[in-house]
C-alpha cells in the first residue's frame, strides 16, 4: 500500500468521537442566541427606533442616519457583551459562496488610548473592491469600487467573535454583483403583484411573503482520507475510483442507525445553526453510502437562503473538529447517488394563509387554484429560463440520474389536482353563477386537498407536494437564490398579466369569479403539455416531451442561453429585477465558471495519471516483469507465468490507452483555451475537452483492479465511502 494511502487509512482506525457540549438542556433555551433579533433589538433599542427598524423590515421603508447610529450603536454593545471584537459585512457575491472582510471595533484616541466604536455609516454601507469579485466585465480591474449595504430584513449574527451583518453587494454604478440583490427585488414584486391579486379573494391581505424550506443533503468522508485524493481536494469530486463491491444496493443506509461519530458532527453543527437561528429540525441518513441531510423549518425566503449560506459555511468549519469533511458537490461519486437540495416552495399571506393550500369553502378553493394555475402557466412559459438559474458544471453529472430529475423541466401534480384541472378545462363555465354557490356548470365543489392525498414523484423537477411546489432539481452546492429569484419574478409576472386579463373581462361585464374561472381555463389549457405524472427517466417521456415541445437541454452553456434571449430580457425589464447588463453578465459569470472548473478537472486528470497513477501501474508491471524473467530463468513451461504474462499486457493496453488520451485532451484544452468568446469556450471544454474524462476514467478504474493493492496510490471507493 502506497505510504499516503496508509497513512491516511491509519489515522482514521484512530479516531476518536470527540464530546459534544450541549448548550442546555432544552433547544428553545438558547435558539437565536447569537441573533441580533426583534427581541434583543426591542430590549437594547429605544422605543421609536425600534419601531422604525421594524417598519424597514416589514415595508422596506428606509432608515434614517440618525437611527442607524443608534442601530449600530445598540448592535455593538449586544455583541461586545457576548465578547465579539470585529464586524464585517456578510454578503454572497457571484463566486457562490459567501464574503467577508473583519474590522475591529477598536479606534486610537486622540490621547493615545483607544475607544470601541461602531459608526451607523459602518453599519448601513461598506466598500469592498469590486474588480476582484466576478462581475461579467462591468467592473475593470482599474475600476474597484463597489459597495455593501445593510438589509435590514435578515437580522445580524455573531460568529466566532465576529458581528455579521447581512448585506446586499452592488458597483459603484449601481448593477447588482451578488445574488441577495435580484433576489429582494423578485420579492418585492411578487408581494406586490400576489397581493393586488388576493384582494380579488380578501380584501384584509396587506402582504405575501414567499417562503421556503430547503432540504440539504451532503456527503461526509474522514478528512484524512480525502486530503490523500487530490481530485477530491481540487474538484470537490472523486475523478476516478472503481465502484464498491458494496454500495447502495441493499438500501440499507437510507434512515439508517446514524453512525456514533457522524451523529457527534450533527449535534455539533446543529447546535451552532440553532445559536444561528437556524431552525433545523431534520437530520437523517440519506440513499448512499455516507451521504445524509438536514432539513430546518420553513423561513420566509431571503432569511431562508442566508440562513442555508451560513449553514454549509458552519457544516464545512464543524466537521473539521470531527476530522471530517464535508462534500457539497452535486456528484462526489460515481455510481451512487449524488446530492441535491430540494426548495419547498409557498406563498404566505400576512393573514397566515398558506395561498397554496386549498380551503373548504369554494372562495378559498377559487383562491387557492388562482394561485395554483398561473404558477403551472409561469413555469410552462419560463421553462427555459428555471431550467439556466438550476445550471452548473456539477449539477450536469446529477440531472437525469437516479436520484435526481432529469433536465426536462415538467410538473407533476398528483391524480386529485390533475383531475380537477382536467374538469374545469373541459367544462362550461356558467355566466348566471352566483359567487357562493358551484361556480360552474356540472362541475362540484373543489374536494378539499388533504395535505398528502397524492404520491411523491422524485423523477419530477417541479411537483406539488400537498400545500407548497418541491424544486427538486437545485444542486446542494448551490445558492438558492438564482432559483428562487426565477420562480419569484416568473410567478410575478404571470400574476400581473392574470390580474389584467381578469380585469378586462369584469369590465366587459363578467362577474367577477367568472372573469377568474375563464382566465384560468384558457391558461389551464395553455400550460398543460407541461404537466406530467409518469416516469421522468424513461426513453418514452424524452420522447414524449419533445412532441410537446419542451426542451431537453442537459449540459449548462446552451442551458444558460436563456438568460440573454429576447423573451428573458422583456421579462427582466418589466419586472426591474435585472438590467440587460446585469443579465449579460451574470451569463458571462456562468459561462467562465463553468469552463473553467472543466479546466481544473482537466488538468488535475493530467496530473494524477502523470505523477501518481500510471507510475503505480508502471511500479506493478515492472515486479510482474522480474516475476515472470525470475520464472523464466528457472525454465519453467511458460503456462506457469501465462497468467502473469496475460496481465501484463492488460497493464500495458491500458496505461497506452490512458498516456495517449490525456495527450489528446490537453491537445483540446489548448485549443479551448485560445477561445475569446466565452460561449463558445464553455461548448468547446463540454463537447471536445470532457469528453476524454469518461474514458480515461474507465481505463484507469480498470488499473485499479489489476495493480497491488499494497502499491495502489489512492484511497479506494471501499475506503471512502464508509465511515469508521
Amino acid at each position: 500500500m502506497s505510504t499516503i494511502r496508509f497513512q491516511a487509512l491509519q489515522t482514521v482506525l484512530t479516531r476518536t468521537i470527540p464530546e459534544v457540549k450541549q448548550p442546555s438542556f432544552k433547544i428553545s433555551d438558547f435558539y437565536g442566541s447569537n441573533v441580533f433579533d426583534k427581541k434583543k433589538m426591542q430590549d437594547y433599542l429605544p422605543k421609536e427606533t425600534f419601531k422604525a427598524v421594524l417598519a424597514s423590515i416589514e415595508s422596506g421603508s428606509p432608515i434614517s442616519r440618525e437611527i442607524a447610529e443608534q442601530i449600530s450603536s445598540a448592535m455593538k454593545a449586544w455583541a461586545m457583551s457576548k465578547g465579539v471584537t470585529h464586524y464585517t459585512h456578510w454578503f454572497q457575491p457571484l463566486t457562490g459562496t459567501t464574503a467577508e472582510k473583519h474590522d475591529s471595533f477598536f479606534e486610537p484616541a486622540s490621547d493615545g488610548q483607544a475607544i470601541e466604536r461602531f459608526a451607523g455609516d459602518a453599519l448601513v454601507q461598506q466598500e469592498p473592491d469590486a474588480s476582484s469579485f466576478p462581475n461579467g466585465g462591468i467592473r475593470s480591474t482599474f475600476e474597484a469600487r463597489g459597495y455593501t449595504a445593510w438589509d435590514p430584513s435578515s437580522p445580524a449574527f455573531i460568529f466566532g467573535k465576529t458581528l455579521c451583518i447581512p448585506t446586499v453587494f452592488v458597483s459603484y454604478t449601481g448593477e447588482a454583483l451578488d445574488y441577495k440583490a435580484p433576489l429582494l427585488k423578485a420579492l418585492s414584486v411578487m408581494d406586490k403583484a400576489a397581493t393586488e391579486v388576493c384582494h380579488y379573494f380578501d380584501k384584509s391581505i396587506e402582504k405575501v411573503n414567499a417562503s421556503l424550506g430547503i432540504e440539504q443533503e451532503y456527503f461526509l468522508v474522514d478528512l484524512a482520507l480525502f486530503n490523500a485524493r487530490p481530485d477530491l481536494f481540487l474538484t470537490g469530486r472523486a475523478l476516478f475510483g472503481h465502484a464498491s463491491a458494496k454500495g447502495q444496493q441493499l438500501e440499507d443506509h437510507y434512515f439508517g442507525s446514524i453512525p456514533e461519530r457522524v451523529l457527534a458532527y450533527m449535534q455539533d453543527f446543529e447546535n451552532e445553526a440553532l445559536q444561528l437561528g437556524i431552525p433545523l429540525k431534520t437530520r437523517h441518513n440519506e440513499v448512499a453510502p455516507s451521504q445524509f441531510e438536514c432539513a430546518p423549518i420553513y423561513e420566509e425566503i431571503n432569511l431562508a437562503i442566508d440562513h442555508n449560506q451560513l449553514l454549509m459555511d458552519l457544516m464545512e468549519k464543524v466537521a473539521k473538529r470531527h476530522n471530517f469533511k464535508v462534500l457539497l458537490h452535486e456528484k462526489p461519486y460515481a455510481g451512487i447517488n449524488g446530492s441535491g437540495k430540494h426548495n419547498n416552495w409557498s406563498l404566505i399571506t400576512n393573514t397566515g394563509k398558506n395561498l397554496l393550500a386549498p380551503g373548504k369553502t369554494p372562495k378559498n378553493n377559487l383562491m387557492f387554484l388562482t394561485f395554483f394555475v398561473n404558477t403551472i402557466k409561469a413555469v410552462y412559459e419560463h421553462a427555459d429560463l428555471l431550467r439556466a438559474s438550476i445550471a452548473s458544471v456539477s449539477n450536469d453529472h446529477r440531472l437525469g440520474a437516479n436520484e435526481a430529475p432529469p433536465a426536462i423541466i415538467s410538473i407533476f401534480l398528483g391524480e386529485q389536482l390533475n383531475d380537477v384541472l382536467d374538469e374545469i378545462e373541459t367544462s362550461r363555465i356558467s355566466k348566471k353563477a352566483k359567487e357562493d354557490s358551484a361556480m360552474w356548470h356540472s362541475i362540484p365543489k373543489i374536494p378539499q386537498i388533504l395535505l398528502d392525498n397524492t404520491d411523491r414523484n422524485r423523477t419530477s423537477p417541479f411537483a406539488f407536494t400537498g400545500n407548497k411546489f418541491e424544486l427538486r432539481a437545485v444542486g446542494s452546492s448551490a445558492n438558492s437564490s438564482s432559483p428562487m429569484t426565477v420562480l419569484n419574478m416568473i410567478v410575478a409576472d404571470q400574476l400581473t398579466k392574470f390580474k389584467a386579463e381578469v380585469d378586462k373581462l369584469i369590465k366587459k361585464g363578467d362577474k367577477k369569479d367568472v372573469a377568474i374561472l375563464t382566465v384560468l381555463k384558457k391558461y389551464i389549457k395553455e400550460s398543460k403539455n407541461i404537466r406530467f405524472e409518469g416516469n421522468g427517466y424513461s426513453d418514452e417521456w424524452a420522447a414524449e416531451a419533445e412532441k410537446r415541445g419542451l426542451q431537453n437541454i442537459k449540459t449548462t452553456p446552451k442551458a444558460l442561453d436563456a438568460l440573454v434571449s429576447e423573451k428573458t430580457e422583456k421579462i427582466f425589464e418589466e419586472t426591474g429585477v435585472f438590467t440587460k447588463r446585469e443579465a449579460h453578465a451574470r451569463h458571462e459569470i456562468l459561462l467562465e465558471a463553468y469552463y473553467k472548473k472543466l479546466q481544473i478537472e482537466a488538468r488535475v486528470i493530467g496530473e494524477l495519471v502523470t505523477n501518481v497513477i500510471l507510475p503505480a501501474a508502471v511500479k506493478y508491471q515492472t515486479e510482474l516483469i522480474t516475476n515472470v524473467k525470475g520464472l523464466k530463468d528457472l525454465g519453467l513451461a511458460k503456462d506457469t507465468y501465462a497468467s502473469q504474462l496475460e496481465i501484463i499486457e492488460r497493464l500495458s493496453k491500458h496505461i497506452n490507452f490512458i498516456k495517449s488520451n490525456v495527450e489528446q485532451m490537453v491537445d483540446e484544452r489548448k485549443k479551448a483555451n485560445v477561445l475569446e468568446d466565452s460561449r463558445d469556450k464553455a461548448i468547446a471544454y463540454d463537447e471536445k475537452v470532457k469528453s476524454y474524462f469518461e474514458p480515461i476514467r474507465y481505463h484507469v478504474d480498470k488499473l485499479e483492479l489489476l495493480v497491488d493493492d499494497t502499491i495502489w496510490p489512492l484511497p479506494k471507493f471501499r475506503e471512502l465511502l464508509f465511515i469508521k
